[in-house]
C-alpha cells in the first residue's frame, strides 16, 4: 500500500491543523480494513516517535502522553483515508509527521515501528510560539 500524507504547514501556538493520509495501491479484498494505521513524528534532531494509532476497524485508538487530549486520529475505510486532528498545537509539536500502515490483528492498535510495513513520505508541521 502507498501512503501520501498532507496537510502540514506553519501555524501559531494554540492553532489547529488536520493531517490527512491517503492510501492507494493493490489492497486485499477488505481494502484499508486490512491495515492498522498510525501516525509518527520526527522532531528536528530527534528520533521518530509514536503519536497515535488506530485499529483496523477504527474502534480503538491510542495516543502518546504528549498529545493525549489534544490530537484525534480517525479513519474512513470507504475512502481509504486516515486523519489526525491536532488541536492546541505547541512549539514542541514541530516535526515531520508520517502516516504508516501495518497488517496487524483486527483489534490491535499498532504502536511500535515494527508493527508497520508501509510509510508515507512525511509532511512538515511547524508551530511558532
Amino acid at each position: 500500500v502507498q501512503l501520501q500524507a498532507s496537510g502540514g504547514g506553519l501555524v501559531q501556538a494554540g492553532d489547529s491543523l488536520t493531517l490527512s493520509c491517503a492510501a492507494s495501491g493493490r489492497f486485499l479484498s477488505n481494502g484499508l480494513r486490512n491495515y492498522g494505521m498510525g501516525w509518527f513524528r520526527q522532531p528536528p534532531g530527534k528520533e521518530r516517535e509514536f503519536v497515535s494509532g488506530i485499529t483496523r476497524s477504527g474502534s480503538s485508538t491510542m495516543y502518546s502522553d504528549s498529545v493525549k487530549g489534544r490530537f484525534t486520529i480517525s479513519r474512513d475505510n470507504a475512502k481509504n483515508m486516515v486523519y489526525l486532528i491536532m488541536n492546541s498545537l505547541e512549539p514542541e509539536d514541530t516535526a515531520v509527521y508520517y502516516c504508516a500502515a501495518g497488517r496487524v490483528p483486527w483489534e490491535k492498535v499498532p504502536m511500535v515501528q515494527a508493527d508497520f510495513e508501509s510509510w508515507g513520505q512525511g509532511t512538515q508541521v511547524t508551530v511558532s510560539s
